[in-house]
């Protein structure tokens, strides 16, 4: 299917597809049923992808990225998404892609020299810590319980965080809390950076969880007793954390949404070679009708998220929040991942299931989704206060219905 990209996003899809199937994948297959793969692989992934010129195209070049548009950059992440390994080798990986994205729209020059450039080049990590355990915020973040106190040129940090994906191996967490406790929490909650290896701060567990091993991130739980930093630290202007979250998680969730087509589009891919080369009851499985028309659908599916990611993506781009289309997206884009994927492990029978194919991975990875970034519900519940925003002024619509 042809989106009619800009040439530069054209030209980095191919040499983005040709890495991924030329180096990347082949390196999947060998670590495929044996954990995380260690850092050596992850960084001689890295090398090559420097070398062919698909190493973090959207960070700005003089933090050591590419400098290329958000939305032309999209397509590669597409491509990154076809293999477990593809976003880390291009390091166009959650976390640390969103984080670095944060760092460079509001970080200090301070900051960004000592956390934005080494987060390019690989040298550190980073992770997001917004996310609290039962009764703080989740879902609802106004019920965020997390405190960070002014105590002279310091904060004072006391709170409880989970779900911090890769946290455990974190040098700096983005932690969201409380800054002003008599205001609305949207107006009196900030992004601090605390170095992970400060005092106060306890790594309590790796939380065990549905999804594969091989991407390596873990997500983390923590626990934050009177961790002091400098106010310097204050990422962007003091208050404004669920503004900047917002600036963050508009793009981060269009990017899940392109690594997560990738996913799909080559858990299809696999499932259409294997429905062509297995034969039962006197054909191929590619032959049978109501597989070929579930196949269909499932591109059908794939196609329409496509074009709703660069819809949003297009009015990013313009500087707009685009924060329903945004929404739409990543419901309509994890419903039809997920779904395509569950019918390419149908499609395999107990070759899908193996781990001899990555689709047992990908099935695990792709129900996190719907969580992620946002859980289904919060996106509907966006989109359906919109959809109704200004229905009471059609009431004249029903004059002439009949009254019981």
């Amino acid at each position: 299917m042809d989106y009619h990209e800009s040439p530069e996003a054209t030209k980095l899809a191919e040499r983005a597809r040709e890495f991924v199937d030329e180096i990347v994948i082949p390196t999947e297959r060998e670590q495929l049923g044996g954990g995380p793969p260690d850092d050596d692989v992850i960084a001689d992934l890295r090398e090559k992808a420097r070398d062919r010129a698909v190493y973090c195209p959207q960070i700005d070049e003089e933090y050591g990225g590419m400098g290329l548009e958000f939305r032309d950059v999209l397509p590669l992440f597409e491509e990154a998404g076809r293999s477990l390994l593809g976003p880390a080798a291009m390091r166009v990986d959650a976390p640390d892609e969103g984080n670095m994205h944060t760092l460079e729209l509001v970080g200090t020059e301070r900051q960004k020299a000592e956390y934005l450039a080494p987060l390019v080049s690989g040298e550190i990590r980073s992770a997001f810590a917004m996310t609290e355990p039962r009764d703080g915020g989740g879902s609802d973040p106004k019920m965020l319980s997390t405190t960070a106190e002014s105590d002279g040129d310091e904060y004072v940090i006391n709170g409880h965080k989970w779900w911090t994906t890769q946290g455990r191996h974190a040098d700096v967490l983005l932690t969201m809390a409380i800054t002003d406790p008599d205001a609305h929490p949207y107006n009196g909650a900030s992004i601090v950076l605390v170095p992970a290896d400060a005092d106060g701060v306890e790594f309590v567990r790796d939380i065990p969880h549905l999804g594969p091993d091989l991407d390596g991130h873990g997500h983390s739980e923590f626990r934050f007793d009177d961790v002091r930093v400098p106010r310097e630290n204050l990422l962007g202007e003091e208050h404004t954390g669920f503004t900047i979250a917002q600036q963050r998680l508009g793009p981060a969730r269009l990017t899940h949404c392109m690594r997560f087509s990738g996913m799909a589009t080559r858990a299809l891919t696999i499932a259409k070679a294997y429905m062509s080369d297995r034969s039962a009851f006197g054909t191929s499985l590619s032959n049978k009708q109501s597989l070929r028309y579930e196949i269909a659908d499932a591109e059908t599916g794939l196609h329409g998220a496509r074009t709703m990611i660069r819809h949003a993506a297009r009015e990013i781009t313009r500087g707009e929040e685009s924060r329903i289309p945004v929404s739409m997206s990543k419901v309509f884009a994890a419903d039809v991942a997920q779904d395509a994927i569950d019918l390419a492990i149908q499609c395999c029978g107990g070759a899908g299931m193996s781990r001899d194919l990555p689709l047992a991975d990908f099935y695990e990875a792709v129900r996190a989704f719907r969580l992620v970034d946002g859980a289904d519900e919060v996106h509907k519940r966006v989109i359906a206060r919109d959809a109704f925003d200004g229905a009471v002024d059609h009431l004249d619509e029903l004059e002439n219905l009949p009254r019981f």
